[in-house]
């Protein structure tokens, strides 16, 4: 085991928590930040003793003592060439999803890390969220028998969803839904999605934008190679302040019984003069609170410090993440067609349009 120095590109909402969650871990011995906002590049350095703190990316990747990478940045156009140029530079590269907006981009960073025999993985944070890891243990080791059905349903509030939609054309499938789409297949493997269906609803979304093709909601159907199907849901045009980002229902149906999740997170319910009621507690990264931090990102920072100092496993692999992008980019083609789309797709149909956006 050897503390590591670590860069992080990207000091955001996601990225800032990734920062404080590195910088108090013990096998970090140094961490580097580079984020285009100055003054926000100053706060999280100070905030986390930064030993270096650039405007300029390349420039961090640059570094020659640096031996693992988090990229965090936006707009989500910006993984594929920073995360291409950090396996090139040698380091060990945790990226947000989405991993890239092509399939043959994936498939080029897959290639890459193998050749270079380096870590690359995708931050799916939902796996480290104690609840689906639940569900996940009750499938494996056959609690409720053996899956017939399941269903994953999130939402998150449209000033949120707008924000998301603004800065990047990707569909509630990709940006929301990827999360339950790696859940659900993480859960039930090895089987193997062949075949996806997906419709896309508009309301809310669409009246803010003036009348621009952003979906409120996407209902996914997947069929896999075992016979089994399961249905995910995302949208992203809740009403502010319920809850504060996101809610999420989970059903998972089986042979010998039945798994209900609630993670709707109207568990704690704050209720002021000022702003009526609230559900304080409700975003998917997590939140600090005093000394703690309550939610799954933190948690999957410290796994991949971990795996790269301790040379462990990464508990997400490119190629999972790989098969889930390939999914919600033919949910989108099927949005677009309105008609299934089988699997696998290849890279003839690498990049698809979110719905709306041909």
């Amino acid at each position: 085991m050897t503390a590591i120095e670590l860069g992080l590109i990207g000091t955001g909402w996601c990225g800032g928590i990734r920062a404080a969650a590195a910088a108090d871990n013990p096998l970090v011995a140094g961490l580097h930040l580079a984020e285009i906002d100055p003054d926000r590049l100053a706060e999280v350095a100070r905030a986390t003793a930064a030993r270096s703190a650039t405007t300029d990316w390349r420039e961090l990747l640059a570094r020659p003592e640096l031996a693992a990478v988090i990229i965090s940045a936006t707009p989500e156009t910006t993984h594929y060439p920073m995360a291409r140029a950090a396996l090139e530079a040698g380091r060990h590269v945790f990226l947000e999803k989405p991993m890239a907006m092509a399939l043959e981009e994936a498939d080029a960073l897959i290639a890459l890390a193998r050749a270079r025999g380096l870590k690359f993985t995708i931050g799916y944070s939902q796996r480290f969220n104690p609840k689906y890891a639940y569900v996940r243990q009750c499938i494996a080791d056959g609690t409720i028998g053996r899956p017939v059905s399941a269903l994953v349903s999130r939402h998150i509030t449209r000033g949120l969803g707008r924000k998301i939609s603004a800065r990047v054309k990707l569909s509630p499938a990709a940006m929301e839904s990827t999360h339950d789409l790696d859940f659900l297949l993480w859960c039930l493997a090895p089987a193997q999605p062949v075949r996806v269906y997906s419709q896309v609803n508009y309301g809310a979304m669409r009246d803010a934008a003036g009348g621009a093709d952003i979906p409120d909601l996407q209902w996914i159907t997947v069929t896999l190679d075992s016979g089994l199907s399961f249905v995910v849901g995302g949208g992203w045009s809740l009403p502010p302040g319920y809850p504060n980002f996101s809610t999420t229902w989970i059903e998972v149906i089986g042979t010998e019984g039945a798994l209900l999740v609630d993670d709707t997170h109207r568990d704690v319910v704050l209720n002021t003069m000022r702003d009526g009621m609230r559900l304080p507690m409700s975003t998917m990264p997590g939140e600090s609170v005093g000394h703690v931090f309550g939610g799954p990102m933190a948690a999957e920072t410290a796994h991949f410090i971990d795996a790269v100092a301790r040379d462990r496993p990464v508990l997400v692999t490119a190629e999972e993440a790989r098969r889930v992008m390939e999914v919600y980019i033919a949910a989108d083609l099927s949005a677009e067609t309105n008609e299934p789309v089988n699997l696998p797709l290849g890279n003839k149909l690498a990049a698809t349009p979110a719905p709306g956006q041909a």
